[in-house]
């Protein structure tokens, strides 16, 4: 058993990027060409002793809350020799065109749909990110990648420095390349002015809300997105907790923790979750007819761990295995 020293030891190592978690490939799946929109499977694995969750989640390219979301009673940092642990590795794609790269801020997610080869089918690559704390939102809307960088140096904003002289830390004008450029090795500009998609040299955050507002990869993640995505391709970035799609006939529906603004935290208006769920209902299944249980609707989006599940009536009562076929 170890000691709360050691658990704090681990915590520490995990935060600092020192992790011993093998980097992934990508995701990397054909589109579907039947009308669904559903791409990859659930699946479990078991723990080995040195793990953390964060370790298995970059291994099978997923960030911390993809994780820890569908893991709720698992340890993040000691879940044990053994454990079972759900890979949420299923996706409902984005409702939006098939173009370009995608971000969808509340599913902390980038998806890139690169254009198809001559008589080859289409595909979809995607990879877990970082996006801007609450004081620091990711703006949303459409643009697109005008420079792309390797070994780029960092021009700390002025609002950046001062934050951090504020917490009694300075930073220089300018932070060469190198292990302490928080950009990484590899950076991609938006035409929003100040907005990046760059790697990291602290990867344990990747899957958090926890930059300045620009994307955050893990180093393997941008390495591969930066030789395969070229300058002017369209970035849309969406703000969409709650996904329906189609799989086999059969509606499924996915569900993330809406994102805080400090907006709604003042004394904006309530949106209707309910009315907004309707909305994507309406729109997913068009005049297709199907009865829905609404009573599971709810249930998973109060649930919100990511995982897709049916939600048509015919689907009721299924285990998470079953769902997943």
């Amino acid at each position: 058993m170890r000691t709360v020293a050691g658990r704090l030891g681990l915590f520490a190592l995990a935060m600092l990027g020192l992790s011993v978690a093998m980097p992934a490939q990508a995701e990397v799946f054909d589109l579907p060409d039947n009308g669904d929109t559903v791409v990859g499977q659930v699946t479990t694995v078991e723990s080995r002793e040195w793990d953390t969750l964060l370790d298995i989640a970059r291994r099978h390219g997923l960030g911390y809350y993809d994780i820890v979301r569908a893991n709720p009673d698992v340890d993040p940092w000691l879940p044990g020799d053994g454990t079972e642990v759900v890979l949420p590795t299923r996706f409902i794609l984005p409702d939006v065109p098939w173009e370009g790269v995608v971000l969808n801020l509340p599913e902390y997610r980038m998806y890139y749909f690169p254009p198809p080869e001559a008589d080859g089918p289409r595909t979809v690559m995607t990879f877990p990110i970082s996006i801007g704390r609450m004081d620091w939102e990711t703006p949303l809307g459409v643009t697109r990648i005008t420079v792309k960088a390797r070994d780029p140096a960092w021009y700390p904003p002025e609002s950046v420095r001062k934050e951090h002289e504020a917490d009694g830390r300075s930073l220089p004008r300018v932070v060469p390349p190198g292990p302490d450029n928080p950009l990484g090795q590899f950076a991609m500009r938006l035409a929003i002015p100040g907005y990046l998609i760059h790697g990291t040299n602290r990867p344990a955050g990747v899957g958090m809300r926890v930059t300045h507002g620009c994307i955050r990869m893990f180093p393997e993640d941008i390495e591969f997105a930066f030789g395969r995505i070229p300058t002017g391709t369209p970035v849309r970035i969406i703000d969409e907790p709650y996904k329906f799609g189609w799989y086999d006939g059969q509606l499924l529906m996915e569900a993330h923790e809406p994102l805080e603004s400090p907006a709604e935290t003042v004394d904006a208006a309530p949106v209707s979750t309910l009315t907004r769920l309707t909305e994507l209902y309406v729109a997913a299944t068009g005049d297709r007819r199907i009865e829905v249980d609404w009573d599971r609707v709810e249930a998973l989006h109060h649930a919100a761990d990511g995982i897709p599940r049916r939600v048509d009536a015919a689907g009721v009562g299924e285990t998470l295995v079953a769902d997943q076929d």
